[in-house]
């Protein structure tokens, strides 16, 4: 359990500049997992989807689904893309850290890029500025500016209380709930290689809650997406 992270400190010469070089090859292996899986599902497109295709579609069946219960679809298939790329991002991401851990000497080398909170905080504030800037892009910066003092104007400064809590709410809920399951996962590991019966306790536990980590990794990317689109909509829709 005492596992440090690999740490690049004062990079290029720079001494506030320091690189978590675990997080920047976890992050580099789930962005290409996405993209290969991409590439496969949409290789040989046939108007009869069988295989990965098949999936694929479903999965943006899946996605428009989201968006459509919180915005008109005219609007919402702008977001597409988005919601398709965070729920996959996400969800390899997530399960990275179920498959395995690599620890090199006292280094945790492979791990669950969203165990770590800068890198869902990331994600978060990337998801709320793109939210200003898309309710400045479809609804003009002169309307948009009077969402933040609508219905009443004193209550401009609990809607900007909001941006913050929507943005750490978004970011830690996913990092909790990653972080917590490869502490258990962990535990169980250190158990199985304690001894013999150790192993033999521990092999039952750890495959229930490789089995539950799975359910929990796809329902935090839901999760994600679903929020993303909630905190879209109160930005571009007329409505809200």
């Amino acid at each position: 359990m005492n596992h440090e992270a690999p740490m690049w400190e004062d990079a290029f010469g720079i001494p506030w500049l320091d690189f978590n070089l675990s997080n920047l090859l976890m992050m580099f292996v789930a962005s290409l997992i996405v993209f290969i899986l991409g590439v496969a599902a949409t290789r040989n497109m046939q108007r009869n989807p069988k295989g990965f295709q098949n999936f694929m579609e479903w999965l943006i069946d899946f996605i428009k689904g989201i968006i459509g219960s919180n915005m008109d679809w005219r609007t919402g298939r702008l977001f597409l893309p988005l919601g398709l790329t965070l729920f996959g991002y996400i969800f390899v991401s997530n399960m990275l850290g179920v498959v395995t851990n690599g620890v090199v000497g006292h280094d945790l080398w492979w791990k669950s890029p969203t165990a770590d909170p800068g890198i869902t905080m990331t994600l978060a504030v990337m998801v709320i500025v793109l939210t200003h800037y898309y309710g400045i892009k479809l609804r003009g910066g002169k309307e948009y500016r009077k969402t933040f003092v609508q219905p009443l104007p004193f209550l401009l400064p609990f809607k900007i209380i909001e941006e913050f809590s929507n943005t750490l709410t978004l970011g830690l809920r996913l990092y909790g709930n990653i972080y917590a399951g490869e502490i258990l996962l962990s535990l169980l590991v250190g158990l199985a290689t304690t001894s013999f019966l150790g192993a033999i306790g521990a092999a039952l536990p750890m495959v229930a809650w490789m089995g539950f980590s799975t359910f929990i990794g796809f329902i935090q990317a839901f999760i994600f997406v679903m929020l993303t689109m909630v905190y879209m909509s109160h930005k571009v829709s007329e409505d809200h």
